[in-house]
């Protein structure tokens, strides 16, 4: 029965949709009505409201999707919805100011006059728009109130130029910031902690082991990195758009002939062309870039370009009449003031130190704050009177973002009822058994989505489809994919929606705005092409993950906050980056490590000596370790395929018999609670025989593991065993070879800190003989200097203990100044070694460092070069197979 309610709801849904009920009631009318149907004819039938749900009762499925319903709104950990409507904002305040306009006719005009020029400068404003408004209606309107009528004057095929528009008006949903990929980021976001969940226990249930190595986890998927992966296919889109239409003028001049400019080329165009291109691309680099280099979250970004639009829309709306521009111009003096002040002083109120100089800059800073802030509201005094515009992009900005956050929320209850009916538990079996892995399980995934286009809009896909189907896929190991790869090649293939008839959105805006001349035949025509070409970037981008993972990987591996090189996550790829680099520089390195093998360390204390020599020994090793690693990686990669086809059949098989012992358990729990509600209940020995009949299934399948399993199992596992101990050997060995360099360096470097100190510490002597509390107060200050210099802990260690001979009732006079004394001995001690150590070793430590810092000290570095977290991204974004650890 429970597939019938799930059928029921799934038909409802359909049917509300179909009929043209708004998205926003359809979703959760579904869920609540199925929901109340199940538990009525539950209540009626079998007497428990909760026998036709999968599992659970109506009651706890109200209550989950009451809980996801909050969610939406009352999670802190999801403000990334806040840069809806700032991006939102953006885009229409550009639209209704006609700054979008001014960018079109400018490159219309440059780019007209070389064949399918006048297309080429569609696409291109198309891209520049989609990173500006994002807004697809605005878009193709915007584009086909001005450039339809152009093309179709000079001649343009009329399939062409229709689907010209309509392609170049959906690039706003993969070209970041995009509406559609911060709804993306929210779901994944999710989904990528459910499959974290479901690859820990399919971690658990292979190995037994309760606690899965990090490197084999799942990363949280933010709207930052879905825009950094977005950027490259967006722009591969637009090569390919490119690319389509300057080959049709080639090969048919007369489908997209050139456009004379009927101007002149002198300098008031290219003032006019600047003035329309520059201020929308310094906003989406202010907009993008501060993403992309850390600068500002994706929702301050969203507040950037916000007021950044509204700013542009001040000047525009004026219309180039005197006085027009000097908002503009005081937002960007006191933009540039506040960059200046920023990069020569620390600004910041609560940490100021009350100088002069510290006063001055705040007083700077806060002028320049106000003029900035008085720019803003000048512009935004003008957007509200001239024409009412603010009134009216608040507005449609409200709109906009009412139906987004609705959809979401109907979304949350739509998914709760489907999970009810273990619609989830279905579609991750149908998933599981298709044949083909990964591949299979995704060209299928894509398949349904793509077909889902034809009739539902991108926003009911991302919060229907993606909760249920993006866990599943995630989880997959044998694949091993990340949210950001995932949700931009969803994102591709539900930017088809918009153009793929009957329901193509873009086709109804530019529907309404042709002219009677264009046949809506003639724009499912031209749109046929540029849904192929969609479909030749979603398989570039799916053969090639790279261009998707890089961006986000480099921009997190060169961060403020990036993981050190010795992060386990990227201990595969430091090494695959670092072996060769050993190979070609070996006789150097070797070269290096036995001169420092010369230095004279006898006179170190014992501590760093022994390490020092120890050192140089481990370093000796590397070479030696290394090779080690690859014969037992090169021998456990010639058992893999041999191997991986019985791991599969395999563990397929056990995954199925867990499915049943699933199935099983939820019987019990069915047969208990409909005992405790009515022991002599007909049906529970119906349960009961079907108890049995899936527990003779499970042995059936449990049967046909093949009999050499175990033992292939034990050899690959050992092999396994082998290279990780290989490598764990080889990164402890690395780790002890340079440790000792830098902790010396550092003492040795510290030396005229430690002697600037040495009055300090005399004059203790005569600070134990102040009153008690003074003393104890002095001697504590002076203890805290020697905190910051490097080695002097035992120096430290005996002002404390003089300290402390003079606290309480234990009142020791006599016993500080012999605790003073061993301090004074021990920084004699010190002195005389680190002065040799400085004179005589410094120079050759250094050199030392710097000759093996690159590649046997790598792990021990706070952070990767830029260079190196190039290589080790290169090599992150490539989609590994780990399935055989499971």
């Amino acid at each position: 029965m429970e597939l019938f309610f799930l059928a029921l709801l799934v038909i409802l849904l359909i049917g509300a949709l179909g009929s043209g009920y708004p998205v926003a009631f359809a979703l959760p009318g579904s869920a609540v009505i199925t929901i109340g149907l199940a538990a009525f004819f539950g209540l009626v039938i079998a007497g428990d409201s909760g026998a036709y749900f999968s599992h659970g009762d109506p009651v706890q499925w109200l209550n989950a999707a009451i809980t996801n319903f909050r969610g939406i709104y009352f999670e802190v950990e999801r403000d990334t919805l806040i840069a809806i409507p700032l991006f939102v904002f953006m885009g229409i305040m550009l639209q209704r100011s006609k700054i979008a306009e001014d960018l079109l006719v400018a490159m219309a005009q440059l780019f007209g006059p070389i064949p399918g020029g006048l297309g080429i400068s569609v696409i291109f404003v198309g891209a520049l728009l989609a990173a500006t408004t994002g807004i697809v209606g605005a878009t193709v309107i915007a584009m086909g109130l001005i450039s339809l009528p152009v093309m179709l004057r000079h001649k343009y095929n009329i399939p062409l130029a229709t689907g010209t528009i309509s392609a170049s008006g959906t690039l706003g949903q993969i070209i970041p910031p995009s509406i559609v990929l911060i709804i993306l980021a929210d779901q994944l976001s999710s989904a990528t902690d459910q499959g974290g969940t479901l690859r820990k226990a399919e971690f658990k249930e292979a190995t037994g082991s309760f606690m899965m190595p990090s490197e084999f986890g799942l990363s949280s998927t933010s709207a930052g990195e879905m825009f950094l992966g977005a950027m490259l296919p967006g722009l591969v889109l637009v090569g390919l758009y490119m690319a389509y239409i300057l080959i049709v003028a080639l090969i048919s001049p007369k489908s997209a002939p050139p456009v004379p400019f009927e101007g002149k080329y002198d300098r008031a165009f290219y003032r006019r062309v600047l003035l329309a291109l520059v201020p929308p691309l310094t906003l989406i680099f202010a907009v993008l870039g501060s993403i992309v280099m850390g600068i500002a979250t994706v929702n301050q970004a969203g507040a950037v370009g916000a007021i950044g639009a509204m700013i542009m829309a001040g000047y525009r709306l004026m219309d180039r009449k005197k006085g027009s521009f000097y908002p503009a111009i005081m937002a960007i003096v006191a933009m540039v003031a506040i960059g200046i002040l920023l990069s020569i002083h620390s600004i910041n109120i609560k940490s100021i130190d009350k100088t002069d100089e510290d006063i001055m800059v705040i007083i700077l800073a806060l002028i320049a704050v106000a003029f900035l802030l008085i720019a803003v509201a000048w512009s935004g005094w003008r957007v509200y009177k001239i024409d009412n515009t603010l009134t009216g992009v608040m507005i449609e900005t409200a709109k906009t973002t009412s139906l987004v956050f609705i959809i979401l929320l109907g979304a949350a209850m739509l998914t709760a009822a489907f999970r009810a009916f273990g619609g989830e538990e279905l579609v991750k079996d149908f998933l599981t058994g298709l044949p083909g892995g990964f591949i299979g399980k995704f060209i299928v995934v894509m398949g349904v989505i793509f077909i889902l286009g034809f009739f539902l809009d991108f926003i009911e896909i991302a919060v229907v489809v993606v909760p249920i189907i993006a866990p599943i896929l995630l989880a997959d190991t044998s694949a091993n994919v990340t949210g950001v790869w995932l949700g931009v090649m969803v994102g591709l293939n539900m930017q088809t929606s918009f153009l793929t008839p009957p329901f193509g959105f873009a086709l109804f805006y530019l529907r309404g705005v042709a002219p009677p001349i264009v046949k809506t035949l003639q724009m499912y025509k031209g749109v046929i092409p540029f849904i192929v070409l969609q479909l030749v970037g979603l398989a570039i981008v799916g053969f090639f993950p790279s261009l998707v993972n890089y961006l986000p990987n480099v921009v997190n591996l060169t961060s403020e906050t990036a993981p050190p090189p010795r992060n386990p996550r990227l201990q595969m790829c430091v090494e695959e980056y670092i072996f060769p680099i050993y190979d070609q520089n070996k006789d150097v390195i070797r070269a290096s490590i036995n001169k420092a093998k010369s230095l004279d360390v006898s006179y170190l204390p014992s501590k760093y000596r022994n390490s020092m020599i120890e050192g140089f020994a481990s370093a000796e090793k590397t070479f030696d370790l290394i090779e080690q690693v690859r014969i037992k990686d090169k021998a456990l990669q010639s058992y893999v395929p041999e191997y991986r086809p019985l791991h599969i059949e395999v563990r397929g098989l056990q995954r199925d018999a867990r499915g049943i012992d699933k199935d099983i358990k939820d019987l019990e729990v069915t047969i208990r609670d409909r005992k405790r509600v009515n022991p002599n209940n007909t049906s529970i020995a119906s349960l009961e025989a079907k108890i049995a009949e899936l527990t003779a299934e499970k042995r059936e399948i449990l049967a046909k593991v093949p009999v050499n399993w175990d033992e292939a199992r034990k050899r690959y596992t050992e092999l396994a065993k082998a290279d990780k101990k290989a490598r764990m050997t080889y990164r402890r060995n690395v780790d002890d070879a340079y440790a000792p360099i830098p902790e010396l360096r550092k003492i040795i470097d510290q030396t005229d800190e430690l002697a600037a100190l040495e009055d300090e510490l005399k004059s203790v002597e005569q600070l134990i003989n102040l009153p008690q509390e003074e003393a104890i107060e002095a001697i504590q200050a002076v203890e805290s200097q020697f905190s910051g210099v490097a080695g002097a802990s035992p120096i430290k260690s005996n002002i404390s203990k003089a300290r402390r001979a003079l606290r309480g009732k234990k009142y020791d006079p006599e016993q500080a100044h012999k605790e003073l004394a061993k301090a004074l001995d021990i920084f004699a001690k010190e002195m005389a070694w680190r002065t040799k150590a400085r004179d005589l070793l410094s120079t050759g430590l250094k050199e030392y460092d710097e000759a093996i810092k690159e590649t046997i000290g790598l792990r021990s570095q706070e952070r990767l070069t830029d260079d190196q977290a190039g290589d080790i991204a290169s090599c992150l974004s490539i989609h590994r197979d780990i399935s055989l650890n499971f």
